[in-house]
């Protein structure tokens, strides 16, 4: 597969519009810029506490439901990134007090100071991003996407 093109301008291609332009990527990868759907998506993305969190994983699953619904690989793969980044960034929040995982240095690893209260946040995004990333259909969409839009040139 392409390597993930950062170059892409985000700030004009409407990707519901253009869904031949997006890539999955790995993990993450431009979760915070493909529009339409971060701004559908972050408006509900919170995990502070694990009652905000279940809020939240259960709107963006909603929201997965919906693009499935209509066919719509791009949002249900944004809506999956966006469960997953509540697990990884709740995760880090319960390792790391501050959010921050490097001293200024950048190299050294801050010691760990573990949250149960974002690490119950964290469970609970990963409990719904599993339920997105082995979905059936979004694991067909994705293979058809990907053999479709994301072969090597």
């Amino acid at each position: 597969m392409k390597p993930f093109n950062y170059d892409q301008d985000f700030t004009k291609i409407d990707f519901r519009q253009h869904p031949e332009k997006y890539q999955v990527g790995k993990g993450e990868q431009g979760v915070l810029m493909v529009e339409p759907y971060k701004s559908e998506i972050l408006p509900h993305w919170r995990f502070k506490t694990p009652e905000i969190a279940r809020e939240s994983s259960e709107q963006i699953y909603e929201l997965f439901l919906d693009y499935k619904a209509k066919g719509d690989f791009v949002g249900m793969d944004m809506a999956r990134k966006f469960l997953q980044m509540g697990y990884t960034r709740s995760r880090r929040y319960a390792n790391h007090k501050t959010g921050r995982k490097y001293a200024e240095d950048s190299k050294t690893v801050l010691p760990r100071e573990e949250d149960p209260v974002k690490a119950e946040s964290a469970r609970i995004f990963y409990a719904k991003y599993q339920q997105a990333k082995t979905d059936p259909d979004y694991m067909r969409l994705k293979k058809a996407h990907q053999a479709q839009y994301e072969v090597e040139d």
